[in-house]
């Protein structure tokens, strides 16, 4: 295999510029559609199965978009990024369209293109790292998409505080209506997201198949949806062991996330500003409030991403991943027993400690252990183990809360902490066998 070039800082930068607007979308469906779904008239215990939409969407698109992406070559457009900017178009569409509906199963539906939208630019973001870069640079690649991603959840999640408390925009709707802070803040991420990515496919090139000839072979054979599916089905089956080990800890780290980012507004207006009517003030200041939340752990997780890869050169990657984990299910679980809004902010910084090592770590462990031709595919399959707790909670979720807690929605962030601690557990099984898992020292 031919040997990669090492790229400077600022190809790096360029080519990781597109996830500033992909987190950006992400970090004001995170943020804002549990509010938004609720201002159109769902109850706590609907919310989980609304979100749906967002799992089963990279579920299925993730692994076939992967799939496809190996499979794809244009002398101008490259492999990458062609996904990368039908994706942004898409997801920029629907970002403008979310806080303008009137019906909540217009709003449901939104987040389904949306989050397929989302998913079409962001998986081959994955892998064109792996495409790109040496294996020696892989962990700055990662943590330069780390630093966008913080970067960008920081300025979303705080758009509809500042609007508010900053430009005089109002909070607070007639029943049924968004408010103008939130509308404003998704009309600034679909401009953002697509430029961003846009940015990205202009600046960056690819690199094409080093024997064309085989490469086109190889395409015809495994031409066609069923062959496609075959395929997938196939490459699950042969998984990379270490991929096998990291699935069991992702499993439990994404339901963590999954009830954090479903609960967290519910939550906090229940338990800090002690209301549950999502037309009131106090709701819609809970709803600013914890995109102050989400600004406070998406930036740490900015700072953190140029942390991270020190760390891990001298304690092992498995090891820095198994300590960010812990940290985090403690500050989730925190979460349950603060009641003044100030303090909330504290355990964000675990929080984003965490996310910072999630969207790192386990990405440039699994990145050194896939051949290079299936680089998409085998990310794509990865996303399974990401999806799955998600369908699961979404799915149990709302079941759970009402029946065992009484719409008591503060328990999810029990819920998702023992859930986080669980899956630093399990990072454990990243140390049993370094001739395996050697890129996890």
């Amino acid at each position: 295999m031919k040997q990669k070039q090492r790229l400077r800082l600022s190809q790096i930068f360029n080519m990781s510029f597109g996830f500033l607007g992909i987190q950006f979308g992400f970090a004001l469906q995170n943020a804002n559609v549990s509010r938004i779904f609720q201002t159109l008239g769902a109850s706590i215990d609907d919310i989980p199965i609304l979100w749906i939409a967002a799992p089963v969407t990279g579920f299925l698109v993730q692994p076939i978009i992967g799939y496809l992406s190996d499979r794809t070559w244009h002398p101008t457009w490259g492999r990458r990024r062609p996904f990368f900017f039908l994706g942004a178009l898409l997801a920029s569409l629907a970002l403008f369209a979310m806080p303008h509906v009137k019906a909540l199963w217009i709003a449901a539906l939104l987040l389904w293109v949306l989050d397929a939208s989302i998913n079409i630019s962001m998986e081959p973001f994955r892998a064109f790292v792996g495409d790109k870069l040496p294996i020696e640079q892989q962990t700055t690649g990662y943590a330069m998409q780390t630093f966008f991603i913080g970067l960008g959840a920081v300025i979303a999640s705080l758009l509809p505080y500042f609007f508010t408390n900053y430009l005089g925009f109002s909070n607070t709707a007639p029943e049924g209506v968004i408010p103008d802070s939130v509308k404003y803040s998704f009309f600034i991420g679909s401009i953002v997201f697509f430029l961003s990515v846009l940015w990205t496919v202009v600046s960056s090139s690819e690199n094409p198949p080093e024997d064309m000839e085989q490469w086109e072979k190889e395409k015809r054979e495994t031409k066609g949806v069923f062959t496609g599916i075959k395929q997938i089905f196939k490459g699950i089956s042969q998984m990379p062991v270490i991929m096998t080990k990291l699935a069991a800890v992702q499993f439990f780290t994404w339901l963590a996330l999954f009830s954090m980012w479903i609960y967290t507004t519910s939550s906090i207006a229940q338990n800090v500003f002690g209301t549950n009517d999502s037309s009131s003030k106090a709701f819609q200041d809970a709803g600013d409030w914890v995109g102050v939340m989400f600004t406070v752990y998406n930036g740490i997780s900015a700072v953190a991403a140029f942390l991270l890869p020190m760390l891990a050169q001298k304690i092992g990657k498995a090891f820095t991943h198994l300590i960010c984990l812990f940290i985090g299910g403690l500050s989730l679980i925190a979460l349950f027993f603060i009641q003044d809004k100030t303090m909330l902010l504290v355990p964000m910084f675990g929080v984003g400690l965490a996310w910072a090592s999630i969207l790192t770590m386990p990405y440039t462990i699994l990145a050194g252990n896939l051949p290079a031709d299936k680089m998409g595919f085998y990310m794509g399959v990865f996303n399974f183990f990401i999806v799955i707790p998600q369908i699961l909670a979404a799915a149990l979720l709302g079941w759970v809360i009402k029946l065992l807690f009484q719409n008591q929605s503060v328990f999810a962030m029990l819920i998702g902490g023992f859930s986080m601690l669980l899956s630093a557990i399990l990072c454990l099984l990243l140390f049993e066998k370094k001739k395996v898992d050697n890129n996890t020292q």
